[in-house]
């Protein structure tokens, strides 16, 4: 199994929390890469389960080799000798559509991949719930990279397609890689995220979701209730239990939502303007006064303008941009609440912390502890 994504890490918690009260095991782990080569021990292992994410058929086969029990975390594609436990990818693109529908946005479109069912299956569920709903989807296929040519000709191909787009457009991308690709192709092309294009990746990948630009909005997976019903389904077996091969399918825990896509279509042009600006300005601590000067518009009007578009005043608009970005360096980083408060544009760090503690229910601090990455 890997160890360097977020979701198979999770799988490992989840692993972790089944033996803490079901064990003691004795565990083999190695920490590897995804299609890391088989490790020369396999063949004469004296194990008696294997936790597998397989990813070719001579793997499969290697691990059938073995005679013990094994269950699939990955995919089923290489072998039906062993139980799946997996995610459920039709709830996936469901989700991802009602995520858009439920903002009001009346075009779509997907980036795709077509190497694993999983993916397609994802991608199917979305473009089944979009038609339902009797609106279309436009699809582009995504391409393999393996030079900085191709990466470049690639994301060309994608700004084309991003500008044949009717917009505002609601976008899936198959997982977090592609939608990190598919936000550089818009800032390149000079296409507003997400008020032009909304953007939701998969898989929850969070070195890659904090690093894109916006923040990505993703499905977030329950790795670690996949890790713990693997771990038993495997105990079962270990103990001689007659089990067929099956699937366990869990839910995905929601969506993450961050930058690329926390927003309702906006169609009116004073709001669009407005919330640009505030996207713009927000941590250099821009007024609403200095809003309504910079586009010439009352402040009655704007209020009334951006709470028929977005259910929210100006001010509110402004507190929830930068209150979003202090709990991102809460989590991220180790800076200190005095300078977050001036890094997100807050005139005093008592006024964060007062305002912080009326909207949320607690300190900083206490949602720094709660919620580090890793943590």
């Amino acid at each position: 199994m890997e160890t360097t994504r977020t979701y198979t890490r999770d799988l490992l918690a989840g692993v972790r929390r089944y033996l803490q009260t079901n064990g003691p095991w004795s565990t083999f782990l190695e920490l590897r890469a995804f299609e890391s080569s088989l490790p020369p021990w396999l063949e004469s292992w004296d194990g008696d389960g294997i936790l597998t994410r397989t990813h070719s058929r001579e793997m499969a086969d290697a691990i059938a080799a073995t005679g013990v029990p094994a269950v699939e975390l990955r995919s089923t594609n290489y072998s039906d000798r062993f139980p799946f436990v997996g995610m459920d990818n039709a709830l996936i693109g469901e989700m991802v559509a009602e995520h858009f529908l439920n903002r009001g946005y009346r075009r779509f479109a997907a980036y795709t991949l077509d190497t694993e069912s999983f993916f397609r299956e994802r991608v199917r569920n979305f473009v089944t719930r979009v038609e339902s709903s009797e609106k279309r989807c436009d699809l582009l296929p995504s391409h393999g990279e393996s030079s900085p040519t191709d990466w470049e000709e690639h994301q060309a191909e994608l700004i084309r397609w991003l500008e044949s787009l009717a917009k505002p457009v609601g976008i899936f991308d198959t997982n977090d890689q592609l939608a990190v690709r598919l936000l550089d192709a818009c800032n390149r092309a000079g296409i507003s995220v997400p008020e032009e294009v909304a953007v939701v990746g998969c898989e929850n990948e969070r070195t890659l979701c904090d690093f894109a630009s916006p923040t990505l909005t993703s499905v977030q997976f329950d790795g670690e209730t996949v890790g713990f019903r693997a771990a038993e389904l495997l105990d079962a077996l270990m103990q001689g239990e007659k089990k067929n091969p099956t699937s366990i399918l869990i839910p995905p825990r929601g969506i993450e939502v961050r930058a690329s896509s926390d927003e309702f279509v906006i169609e009116d042009p004073v709001v669009l303007r407005a919330v640009r600006l505030i996207r713009e300005r927000a941590f250099s601590g821009i007024t609403v006064g200095e809003i309504c000067e910079s586009i010439s518009v009352s402040r009655s009007t704007l209020e009334r303008r951006m709470k028929a578009t977005l259910r929210r005043g100006t001010k509110e608009e402004l507190l929830r941009v930068r209150f979003r970005e202090v709990n991102r360096l809460l989590r991220n980083t180790n800076l200190t609440i005095e300078t977050i408060a001036e890094m997100t544009g807050f005139t005093h760090t008592h006024y964060l912390q007062t305002s912080y503690r009326d909207r949320f229910g607690q300190t900083p601090g206490k949602y720094r502890r709660e919620n580090r990455d890793g943590g």
